[in-house]
């Protein structure tokens, strides 16, 4: 595939995008500018701390301005950067339409990074921020009965590796995942990751970018010893799950990886819902939020967690 085969509401979009050297800028990349949203006023964010694995992490916290005394649905969000880059701030504005159209609560944390924090602290990060949402249900006026895990990209392997470690440790209960996009195998065998490269696809996530990436936060961890919680398409019983929703763009190189993953949860008696976007390269909603296809794409997949937490 060429990047022609992008769609023509995204192209300019891509053409602008800055060219990423996870190897040898990871700073630079670390640096760019966020994306700037208009906030919403009627949702309400706060920060706070908790004590995590090895220290203290911050969560934000969204919720609407006036819910009262509603106990609502919670959803745990976890960001994007290929398990190297991001922070919870770049994730503002779908944590706020979550909130508004799906009608819950929403948490983000700010695990660590690699390659300072390789494997397994991103995932035993997400896990102390899953559990201390649930341990603070009360204050944060949740139904811990109603409670989805979702993310993008790196967020969205997280999230897969997250409902895996949840299931397998006995809890917290998770009613819905949400793994969007997900970057969940290391192995980089593909058709997908071989067709997404650098020569095509220089200006978005590609073949290249996540080998660099994968390398950074798997550290000295052998190829023959990757876990599940790593890795979570290396995982052999998917049964027990909770239901999925996910997505994913045909010009992306987890297109393949995805496709295989949600046959496997399919095949294994795990609820699945999947879309995949013709002309749409990785993270394409996050990089061009204004076009016709990423707001189709979020609205889908918003609504989707509204019904799951909501029925």
């Amino acid at each position: 595939m060429r990047n022609d085969d992008i769609l023509p509401e995204l192209r300019q979009m891509y053409k602008d995008s800055p060219i990423i050297d996870l190897e040898n800028g990871l700073m630079d990349a670390r640096s760019l500018p966020k994306p700037v949203y208009e906030r919403s006023p009627l949702v309400l964010t706060t920060v706070d701390r908790f004590n995590g694995p090895e220290s203290d992490l911050l969560v934000k916290i969204y919720e609407k301005k006036d819910r009262g005394d509603e106990i609502l649905p919670g959803v745990f969000w976890i960001h994007g950067g290929g398990y190297v880059l991001g922070h919870p701030d770049v994730d503002d504005g779908i944590c706020e339409k979550f909130v508004l159209d799906a009608n819950c609560v929403v948490v983000s944390v700010d695990y660590r990074l690699a390659p300072e924090y390789p494997y397994p602290a991103a995932i035993e990060d997400c896990y102390s921020g899953l559990k201390w949402m649930v341990d603070n249900a009360d204050s944060l006026r949740i139904d811990t009965s109603r409670i989805g895990i979702a993310g993008a990209s790196a967020g969205g392997g997280l999230t897969a590796a997250l409902a895996l470690l949840a299931h397998d440790r006995g809890g917290p209960e998770i009613r819905f995942q949400m793994p969007l996009y997900p970057m969940i195998d290391d192995r980089n065998i593909t058709f997908s990751s071989h067709e997404i490269t650098t020569e095509s696809f220089q200006r978005v996530w590609n073949r290249e970018l996540n080998m660099v990436a994968w390398k950074m936060y798997l550290g000295e961890l052998d190829s023959d010893d990757v876990p599940q919680y790593a890795a979570p398409a290396r995982a052999k019983d998917l049964s027990g799950l909770p239901p999925v929703y996910t997505c994913v763009g045909q010009l992306d190189p987890f297109r393949d990886e995805t496709i295989d993953y949600v046959t496997r949860l399919a095949q294994a008696g795990v609820p699945v819902e999947f879309h995949l976007y013709p002309g749409c390269f990785h993270g394409f909603d996050a990089y061009s939020s204004d076009a016709i296809i990423s707001r189709q794409a979020r609205d889908e997949y918003v609504k989707a967690m509204a019904k799951a937490l909501h029925s």
